[in-house]
């Protein structure tokens, strides 16, 4: 079997939540990093260059190159790092490489993600952890899968790279279906200050409750009323960091109707109270 990339140490994985003055000195090591802006901007220095990464941007850092990366003072962004080990040929592509990476494309780090929790005992948004420990009941195959979701998705940014001229002429072309989920969370967005409900996009969208809802799910694996809520705590997380309002202005501020309730949600949602939330983040400033 052809391998023209093959992963053969995964050093670290890091998903975090950074405040909006955070900054990292830098650091240079033997092997590759990938840095990905989920959201927000980051500036980053890579050797002799600086730039602002903006969201849904990645940038690979080669071996030995010396990186750093600060918050702009504005946006909290929350940023996906992983460092791994690839003496493939191939890896030329990705020196000095910027990339978009596709919302097509997007599933790969989520997966990443989703299977390093399982796998991996990864300590709440710690910059410092340097290797990864193994939980003591880690998920079937973790490691593996792991290492498949990275080579896939590199494979994948080499491919989309070599058929680009092929892939706009494909994606000039949007089904009715394929616009109604942007569509969608756009109108969410602009509304995670205040309140809207599925009948009122369904209003403003032409179509009916039963078809947007089911197209919805179908393509988010969310309900629009869990997607709505999930958007309002991502908010609310990155407002706590920003650290200039208290819990009770945040809530009235995302229209929950008590503090208390909105304790209740965001817990539901990150398995931390607001407190709790505060506390982890203040920890690594």
């Amino acid at each position: 079997i052809e391998v023209p990339i093959n992963i053969t140490k995964i050093v670290t994985i890091h998903y975090f939540e950074y405040d909006k003055y955070y900054r990292f000195a830098g650091e240079a090591h033997d092997f590759w990093e990938i840095v990905y802006v989920d959201k927000g901007d980051i500036n980053i220095t890579a050797g002799d260059k600086d730039m602002v990464l903006h969201q849904g941007e990645a940038y690979f850092h080669k071996p030995n190159e010396f990186h750093s990366l600060s918050a702009n003072g504005v946006t909290p962004p929350n940023i996906f790092v992983m460092t791994f080990v690839c003496e493939s040929g191939a890896m030329v592509f990705f020196v000095d490489r910027r990339i978009r990476i596709s919302n097509r494309d997007k599933h790969y780090i989520s997966s990443i993600i989703r299977e390093a929790y399982q796998t991996f005992d990864l300590p709440c948004r710690n910059p410092e952890l340097k290797d990864l420990k193994p939980m003591l009941n880690p998920v079937f195959g973790g490691e593996q899968m792991i290492k498949n979701y990275l080579e896939q998705f590199l494979i994948t940014l080499v491919r989309s790279d070599a058929n680009s001229e092929e892939r706009s002429r494909y994606h000039s072309f949007t089904s009715t279906e394929n616009r109604i989920v942007p569509k969608v969370i756009s109108i969410l967005e602009e509304n995670v200050y205040g309140r809207i409900t599925v009948g009122d996009i369904c209003r403003r969208m032409r179509f009916s409750k039963t078809y947007i809802s089911k197209i919805f799910l179908e393509t988010t694996g969310y309900s629009i009323g869990n997607y709505y809520t999930t958007l309002k705590v991502e908010k609310a997380k990155e407002l706590i960091r920003d650290g200039e309002h208290n819990f009770t202005q945040i809530a009235d501020m995302l229209c929950f109707s008590e503090p208390r309730y909105f304790s209740r949600v965001f817990k539901r949602v990150t398995n931390m109270t607001p407190t709790q939330y505060s506390h982890t983040v203040s920890m690594y400033k």
